[in-house]
């Protein structure tokens, strides 16, 4: 990340006047209010283009795929925040997104970046998608490093919902050069690795986005979007049905010590 050189504060993508709010070039009031749904709205900000037919399909798939998926860690920081703080709903979508890493929703833009690297790769290889692939692949065992986007703790065939989104592009219309490279890598996966890993939904939100010019820096993003309408869901249902403390005691009542204890005297 560099430092910017900028002297004066500039964004192309808002400013107002009086009687004004122009958004994008867009007059918000008359042109976006009412005519366009909050998925391509979020496409509008992040580039500044009208998403088309494909691009808005795939989008707001992907958002619906990964906005759920039951009491994961992000959900259960955000819950027992609330019990704590029960006034400030802010605070505990705070804490539920904030670990957004490599491990929980940053998963997507971790498997973006391979596929881009898979899809630089493959002019070496004459265009060789699994070849691209499997060097690829290769590299990132020997570093030790994870394959983002393959394999899941419940779904040990592939995740459901992977499928579900491939079809979606399809049907719409969007590229799927990076869905041919998410499969290439699932392939070449077992042969390296020693072990099938089967696409998850972190591995197929990239593919689909990627085919459609979402751009690689924003990945990450679309879990955290997504995520936060479930996060206010949830919290909604803590305040009504609250589960905060239970929670926090499971933890308690499972807990193992493992340190030191005083020595007698």
């Amino acid at each position: 990340m560099k430092i910017g050189k900028a002297t004066v504060p500039r964004s192309a993508i808002c400013t107002s006047n009086e009687n004004t709010i122009v958004v994008r070039g867009a007059d918000l009031a008359q042109d976006l209010i009412g005519q366009i749904n909050f998925g391509d709205h979020f496409f509008l900000l992040l580039t500044g283009r009208r998403a088309d037919a494909a691009t808005s399909a795939v989008l707001n798939a992907t958002l619906v795929a990964i906005a759920e998926h039951g009491m994961v860690p992000s959900v259960q920081a955000a819950r027992m925040t609330l019990a704590a703080a029960p006034d400030a709903m802010q605070g505990a979508v705070a804490a539920g997104i904030l670990g957004s890493g490599s491990v929980i929703l940053g998963a997507s833009e971790t498997a973006g970046r391979l596929y881009v690297e898979i899809d630089q790769e493959a002019a070496k290889h004459n265009g060789d998608l699994k070849a691209a692939a499997r060097a690829i692949v290769a590299e990132h065992r020997a570093s030790k490093l994870p394959i983002a986007g393959y394999g899941h703790p419940e779904h040990k065939a592939r995740d459901p919902r992977v499928d579900a989104l491939f079809n979606v592009s399809l049907k719409a219309g969007g590229g799927q050069r990076f869905v041919e490279i998410a499969k290439a890598v699932e392939a070449v996966i077992p042969e390296i690795v020693g072990k099938e890993l089967k696409l998850n939904v972190s591995g197929a939100i990239p593919a689909v986005l990627l085919g459609v010019g979402f751009p690689v820096n924003a990945l990450k993003g679309v879990p955290m979007l997504a995520r936060t309408a479930s996060l206010i869901a949830h919290l909604n249902e803590e305040l009504s049905d609250p589960i905060g403390f239970a929670l926090s005691y499971q933890a308690t009542r499972d807990q193992q010590y493992t340190g030191d204890m005083p020595v007698p005297k």
